[in-house]
């Protein structure tokens, strides 16, 4: 019991251990016990005044200082999230302004190209446009000139002397003539194999001038014919050249659009990584938090098993010295122990006049028979050395009592302070294990679901680089058939005016010559 009361209570006094171990000379010291229990229960009233008002403080400080928190917990996700969803509206539009510039760019080169061509287009046909301007001005004043010569007065008098006809206008026209003056246009018109053979048949006395005609009507409408292919020829090309271009530039947005897919289908791919990395490491935290608090829990019901069963010990053995005191100083309230119960066996054996064994003495704390799982052997303390005369104090045993009262009264406390603490833990470990669930689940519900999204990514950044491939393979065919209708068209389209106005002139050459042979003056 002395023991058991150091152990637990600080304030016990020397006296009060000194009183309980039966060392040195008794003397009744009921009052004086008395006032150092009243002098420990002030002091322990002040240090649990003190240790309440201390406790009452941290939690409204801390209570305080949460509240603050998780303001600024909340104000700085906040911000976050309005970061974020920023930062990706910006991604997104200076990808787009990217991809306009890129095409805004491309635009640019090809019309600058086209300026360029066009400049030197027209400063040439300006050119062209001044010699035909100058020449057709220098060939109207020669007509001109020739009209007012041959219109003369004087030279109408000197061609009726010495022309045989009575007019210039009116001679006679032989085919020899006719044929001279449809050789001399076409003479002057350009040089080709046609016009090769109509001379040739001029020339020539097998073919009639009907013949040569009906020759000059098959020229014209073949030149014609070949106008016309070479026209359409032309628009063709242009037409192929426009849709090939149109197709190339697109098949090239489709490229970069897909290249920009395929970096952000990676870059995603790189998030959802660490996102999942970090999930799985926080599982990991979870399960190891849970079970070192599923450990400490486990601890702490331990130590709280062995309190109660100390302090239950305790109880008895301080409720066994009372009811002995009882027994001896007063008698009334004194229990006696329980009546043992004899077993049939037993009973028996005494009935036929058998004796029973001796009871054996009871062990545990000083021979009380209580126990307790984890009392510690301590020595007892050694015999005083004399002992005065004995004399039965009935008034001062009434201070010892109160005194076993007050530390029964001290064990209760702790023990009701413990079931307190125990369940409050108990509790927080309940909580904890639930929301540690709850926290889980949600973390593994979010690993699915970014592990989903994982797989749908990887599948569209496959679907994009096949589309990539497919892309580039269309636009390199594109470039080969815009490749071949260069090395088809480029001739055309170079020398097309050039073959055009031959051609007209040819043509002109040929209506003039048709014209002559058909009895026309073009004097």
């Amino acid at each position: 019991m002395r023991h058991l009361i150091q152990k637990k209570s600080k304030y016990a006094s020397e006296e009060l251990v000194s009183f309980l171990s039966g060392e040195g000379q008794y003397a009744p010291g009921a009052g004086q016990i008395t006032g150092i229990l009243k002098e420990m229960h002030d002091e322990m009233s002040a240090d649990l005044a003190d240790a309440t008002a201390v406790e009452d403080a941290a939690i409204q400080s801390y209570d305080s200082l949460m509240r603050a928190k998780k303001q600024e917990v909340a104000a700085l996700t906040k911000m976050i999230e309005e970061k974020l969803e920023r930062e990706g509206s910006l991604s997104v539009n200076i990808a787009e302004m990217k991809n306009e510039l890129t095409d805004t760019q491309e635009a640019l080169v090809a019309d600058t190209d086209f300026l360029a061509n066009l400049d030197k287009a027209c400063d040439l046909k300006k050119k062209e446009w001044a010699e035909r301007s100058a020449l057709r001005a220098e060939e109207m004043v020669a007509l001109r000139e020739t009209i007012a010569v041959l219109n003369n007065d004087d030279s109408l008098e000197l061609f009726k002397k010495a022309l045989p006809t009575p007019s210039f206008v009116e001679m006679k026209t032989t085919t020899q003539s006719l044929k001279a003056k449809a050789l001399e246009l076409l003479n002057k018109a350009p040089k080709s194999q046609q016009i090769g053979f109509l001379v040739l048949a001029l020339k020539g006395k097998k073919f009639g001038l009907e013949k040569v005609v009906v020759m000059i009507d098959e020229l014209i409408a073949s030149l014609k014919t070949e106008q016309k292919n070479d026209d359409e020829k032309k628009e063709y090309c242009g037409n192929e050249f426009d849709s090939s271009d149109d197709k190339k530039k697109s098949l090239e947005r489709q490229v970069q659009d897909l290249e920009t897919a395929i970096a952000d289908d990676q870059e995603r791919i790189a998030s959802l990584n660490d996102s999942i990395a970090n999930l799985k490491a926080g599982i990991a935290a979870l399960d190891k938090s849970v079970a070192e608090a599923t450990q400490q829990r486990k601890e702490d019901h331990e130590d709280f098993n062995n309190l109660i069963a100390q302090n239950t010990a305790a109880k008895d053995v301080l409720n066994f010295a009372k009811n002995r005191l009882a027994k001896f100083y007063d008698p009334k309230l004194y229990k006696p122990p329980a009546k043992r119960e004899l077993s049939e066996e037993q009973r028996i054996t005494l009935n036929l006049g058998g004796t029973l064994a001796p009871t054996a003495a009871p062990g545990g704390i000083a021979g009380t028979g209580i126990t307790v799982a984890l009392q510690e052997k301590v020595a007892p303390p050694p015999p005083p050395a004399t002992f005065g005369a004995y004399a039965k104090q009935s008034q001062e045993n009434n201070g010892v009592m109160e005194m076993i009262n007050l530390l029964v009264a001290d064990l209760d406390k702790q023990m009701t302070e413990a079931r307190a603490e125990e369940k409050d833990g108990q509790a927080d470990y309940e909580t904890m294990m639930k929301e540690a669930a709850q926290k889980r689940a949600d973390d593994s519900k979010s690993l699915d679901d970014q592990e989903s999204a994982l797989a749908n990514t990887q599948a569209a950044l496959q679907e994009h680089q096949d589309g990539k491939k497919s892309t580039e393979n269309e636009l390199s065919a594109t470039n080969e058939y815009i490749a071949s209708l260069h090395s088809e068209c480029d001739w055309l389209i170079k020398y097309f005016s050039a073959r055009q106005e031959a051609r007209a002139s040819e043509v002109d050459s040929l209506m003039n010559a048709k014209a002559v042979l058909n009895g026309a003056d073009f004097s």
